[in-house]
Formats: structure tokens, C-alpha cells, sequence
């Protein structure tokens, strides 16, 4: 008993730290993002992202010897999981330029709530009711601190909604995809699919030049979100998804040093309330975890 919960808790860490760097990478791809899109359309500048990230993953996949095993990325799961992935970035991203971005954040980082809920009926993860009650306390802390408008809740912001309901669905698919299967592999089958459907999106929207500086800061967005989505594939194959899923508020805290490093924004008292209300949910579900691992030894 002791030993398989040391395992679970040493898991369960590896998971957090997975987690938390796939959130802080596709922040600053975000910003990348957000910038290039000001001059590219949306569409033309996720294809061409893809087809980045798609060379990137597939270089590192052929390094580490991953390619000998290729064939698994064709599983009917993997399939399923990389349509699903590809569909809600997809979603995501066309209802994003349609709300203020808080609004869509704030929708977003609710999908800790949907992966807790899919695993305690799915995968029958214990919660308690004071781990419930730390996720939603981080949840509020992400709407104090994004102080959406009320303005801004409309038919794109459904659009969303289901689009943060399909990642977690993803991420729960990625607990039954065998552990044999390289995730470098599970991350290629996702870049590849989304290469596919963006590449049709861009039919809709059409294409223009685009400069050397653009091309640069599309580069740098795709080795960031490269290192993301393998980083949330492995924390998704590790310990248990409520315990690592709320840490995916840790995003938003990487997105506010960003934002006083670079734009020089400082959050106000309401803001500050909501970062420590954020903190403290991530510290106790940390220390529950210590406790529980004691408890059972």
C-alpha cells in the first residue's frame, strides 16, 4: 500500500509540473499569437503554425527513435483523440476573434471543473468535497482576476464552452491510450490532423504575404506550442486528472508576470484578491495530497 501510494504521489507531482509547463507554454505562444494576428489571418497563420510545429515534432520524434513505432499514431484512439484536440483549438481560435479575451479565457479555464467531473464518473477518481470546494475557489480566483464583461457572453462564447468540454475530453482520452505509445507520437498524430483542418479553414478566409519579421514570430509561437502540447500530453499519462487539472491555472499566472514584464500592466486590488484566492487552492490541494499520503501509509 505504502509503496503504490509514494508511486501515485510521485506521479501525481510529475503530472503538476507537466501540467503547469504546458500551461506557461501556450501562454507565451498566445502572445505570439495574438500579435501576428493582428496583420495574418487567423486561419493562414494556424496552418502555417502547424505545419511548423508538425516538422518540429516529427524531427524530435525521428531523434529519439520514436518513428520505428509510427504506426501507433494511427490508433483508432490516437485518431480520435488528435481530431477531437485539432476540432476544439479550431473552435477556440474562431471564437476568440469574436469576444474580448477575457471572456474567453475565463470560459477556457474552466476546464478543470469539466476534467474533475469526467474523472470521478469515468475514471472513478475519489474527490472530496474539500478538493471540489479548492477547484472551484480557483476557478472564482480566474474570474476575479480576468474581471470578465457581462457583454460579452453570447452565442461565440458557447462556441467556447464547447470547446474547453472537448479538451477535457481529450485529456481523458489520453489516459486510455496505451502507455507504450511514445507521447511524442500521440503529439505528432494531434500537430498533423491540425495541419489537415486549418489548412481547409484557410479556404473560408484566403491568404496573404506574409513578412520575414511574422514568419519569425510564427516560428517562435510553434516551438512554444510544440513543447505545450507534449508537455499536456505527458502530464494527462501521469497520477490523477483531479488532482493535476486545476493546475492548469497556473497559466493565468504566467500570463500576468508576462504582462507587467512586457506590456507593464499591474493588476488591480480586486485582481490581486483573485490571485491569492488562486495560490492558496493550488497550495491546499498540494498539501491534501501530503496529508493523504500519509494518512494511508
Amino acid at each position: 500500500m505504502r509503496a503504490g501510494q509514494d508511486g501515485l504521489v510521485a506521479a501525481n507531482r510529475r503530472g503538476i509540473l507537466c501540467m503547469a509547463g504546458a500551461m506557461s507554454c501556450f501562454v507565451v505562444n498566445d502572445a505570439f499569437v495574438k500579435y501576428v494576428s493582428q496583420s495574418v489571418p487567423i486561419a493562414q497563420m494556424v496552418f502555417v503554425r502547424s505545419v511548423f510545429v508538425t516538422f518540429i515534432i516529427l524531427a524530435i520524434a525521428r531523434s529519439t527513435g520514436a518513428t520505428a513505432r509510427i504506426g501507433d499514431a494511427a490508433r483508432p484512439r490516437v485518431l480520435v483523440r488528435a481530431v477531437i484536440d485539432a476540432s476544439a483549438t479550431l473552435m477556440y481560435l474562431a471564437a476568440l476573434v469574436h469576444l474580448p479575451i477575457a471572456n474567453a479565457t475565463a470560459i477556457n479555464l474552466a476546464a478543470p471543473l469539466f476534467m474533475t467531473v469526467l474523472a470521478v464518473v469515468f475514471l472513478r477518481e475519489q474527490v472530496d468535497l474539500a478538493r471540489w470546494l479548492a477547484i472551484v475557489a480557483g476557478f472564482v480566483g480566474v474570474v476575479l482576476i480576468i474581471q470578465p464583461r457581462a457583454a460579452g457572453f453570447n452565442a461565440w462564447a458557447v462556441l467556447i464552452l464547447a470547446a474547453t468540454l472537448l479538451h477535457a475530453i481529450r485529456d481523458l482520452l489520453t489516459r486510455g491510450i496505451p502507455r507504450g505509445i511514445p507521447s511524442i507520437l500521440i503529439t505528432s498524430a494531434a500537430t498533423v490532423t491540425a495541419s489537415v483542418m486549418s489548412g481547409i479553414w484557410t479556404l473560408t478566409q484566403g491568404w496573404r504575404p506574409i513578412g520575414g519579421a511574422e514568419l519569425l514570430l510564427v516560428g517562435c509561437a510553434a516551438v512554444f506550442v510544440s513543447a505545450g502540447f507534449y508537455l499536456i500530453v505527458a502530464s494527462m499519462r501521469q497520477g490523477e486528472m483531479s488532482v493535476i487539472g486545476p493546475f492548469r491555472y497556473t497559466g493565468l499566472l504566467v500570463a500576468l508576470v508576462l504582462g507587467f514584464t512586457v506590456w507593464g500592466d499591474i493588476p488591480n486590488p480586486l485582481a490581486w484578491a483573485g490571485i491569492l484566492l488562486m495560490l492558496a487552492s493550488g497550495i491546499y490541494i498540494l498539501v491534501g495530497e501530503r496529508r493523504r499520503a500519509r494518512s494511508e501509509r
